[in-house]
């Protein structure tokens, strides 16, 4: 293995575990953490520990504080209202898009797509993996309305906003009866695609997004 391939699976592997403990909540948002400390629990330098930290930072994770360490990123009011705002842009987009090229066949597949997270979200109402799995399928059912785009900049953007996105979710389904409104909300939207119903469609996810900022989470 050259030096540079072992580099590259450190820095992998480094990614993974730190970015397992932010979502397991086992770091703590509060804490400054010492990349030479870290490097030094981790078993690796700090070359690839610090190539492992850039991409964390670019995916939303951490913010990077030079010559200090780095720390957590944490849901404050703002940080949810910006990336709401964010995501109510790119999806908004997206889904008065494909409603209006309901009739084609790449806006067909979405729907199908969409109709099948909607059957796994339904099962995880009653999983006991309940919030994580209802979770998980919430993320993969808006990522679908992304991708439809083809717009590396649409994903770019998505994927730094993925952790706050978690955060707020997280949150918001503690809210007794917050998992079944989604689901409906999600399902209100799909059956106003399927109708081609561009403005409608476009108000019931601007609507859905912007949910959480009208709920007592923080």
């Amino acid at each position: 293995m050259s030096a540079m391939t072992e580099t590259s699976s450190l820095q992998s592997q480094a990614y993974n575990i730190i970015k397992e403990k932010i979502l397991s909540k086992s770091m703590d948002s509060d804490a400054l953490y010492s990349e030479t400390r870290l490097a030094r629990e981790l078993g690796i330098s700090r070359t690839p520990l610090r190539e492992a930290l850039q991409c964390l930072s670019q995916d939303g994770y951490i913010t990077i504080i030079p010559s200090r360490g780095f720390k957590i990123r944490c849901l404050n009011q703002d940080t949810m209202r910006e990336s709401i705002q964010v995501r109510c842009a790119i999806e908004g987009f997206c889904v008065y898009t494909a409603a209006s090229r309901q009739d084609e066949k790449r806006c067909k597949k979405l729907i199908k797509d969409m109709e099948k997270s909607l059957e796994r979200q339904k099962a995880a109402l009653a999983s006991k993996k309940f919030p994580d799995a209802f979770t998980e399928e919430d993320h993969q059912f808006h990522l679908l309305l992304v991708h439809y785009a083809q717009n590396e900049e649409f994903n770019h953007l998505f994927q730094r906003l993925l952790y706050m996105i978690h955060l707020t979710t997280s949150n918001a389904l503690n809210v007794p009866g917050r998992a079944q409104a989604t689901y409906d909300e999600h399902l209100a939207l799909v059956e106003h695609l399927k109708n081609g119903d561009a403005t409608r469609a476009y108000q019931v996810l601007i609507e859905h997004l912007m949910m959480p900022l009208k709920m007592d989470l923080l």
